[in-house]
């Protein structure tokens, strides 16, 4: 993947362990942790990766992001050295960091192979996609360093696997195979580990083709009723639904339809 981009902006550049890469004809942004063999996050990067995400929102070029890695491992967790060095104040800020992808109106993908383990596998959480490798497993092993999940893990797991598999996976420091991540929900879908790029690439082609408007409404509507009642959910989708229908894009679609035509959505 190459990177054509007219300007750089400052805060995609002397990344610490990561790296951005810019695809403007394909509208698709990858965001690759690169700190081989095991990807290990370390504290300054995560404020990074948060800047990143942010300037990737603002990114008119960009219609999706995807997370992904260097090697056959996606990340073994943070830097556990850097957890004693760092502040309290800073170490308050791992899980706001770390919910950038969430926080992003537009798609995020997080593609898993071999270890995801702690921040790793929280950050992934935070995606809006997650697909997984017959290699990748995903664990919060923090129980082993006499700690806990920082960084959103254990309450964003909860909500996807409810409270007796999450105490399995964070009381045991229990590791779950790929296979098992989808069976549960956790993950969106589990390909052998030479598709795992093609895969990748294939939901990025099938998310370009949605308006932008309506995939960021959906996104921000999922995310903002996820603890909602069911009434105040059906409400407030109904409010989307109905700005929606002003939208240009609405009327492009209803027009390609019934000119059995691709339709072409600007985003507006």
């Amino acid at each position: 993947m190459t990177s054509d981009t007219p300007t750089i902006d400052p805060r995609m550049t002397n990344l610490d362990g990561f790296r951005v890469e810019i695809d403007v004809e394909r509208e698709r942004a990858d965001v690759i942790l690169a700190r081989p063999p095991m990807n290990v996050i370390a504290m300054p990067q995560r404020d990074e990766i948060r800047k990143v995400f942010e300037a990737l929102d603002e990114d008119p070029r960009v219609r999706v992001i995807v997370l992904r890695a260097e090697g056959e491992h996606f990340s073994s967790g943070g830097y556990i050295k850097g957890f004693l060095d760092a502040s309290p104040e800073h170490v308050s800020k791992l899980a706001w960091n770390m919910a950038a992808p969430a926080r992003c109106s537009k798609p995020v993908i997080a593609a898993n192979r071999g270890y995801t383990f702690g921040v790793g596998f929280e950050i992934s959480l935070a995606c809006d996609f997650r697909i997984v490798s017959e290699t990748c497993r995903y664990a919060l092993p923090e129980q082993k360093l006499g700690q806990i999940p920082g960084s959103g893990g254990s309450a964003r797991l909860q909500k996807i696997v409810g409270i007796t598999r999450t105490k399995d996976i964070v009381m045991r420091s229990k590791r779950i195979p790929g296979r098992q991540a989808l069976d549960w929900g956790i993950a969106t879908e589990c390909v052998p580990d030479a598709d795992l790029e093609k895969a990748t690439d294939a939901l990025v082609e099938e998310l370009r083709a949605f308006s932008p408007i309506a995939q960021r409404t959906a996104k921000k509507l999922l995310n903002d009723t996820e603890d909602a009642s069911l009434s105040i959910a059906i409400e407030l989708e109904g409010h989307c639904y109905s700005r929606l229908r002003q939208a240009d894009d609405f009327r492009e679609g209803v027009e390609a339809f019934h000119a059995k035509r691709a339709p072409r959505f600007t985003g507006s």
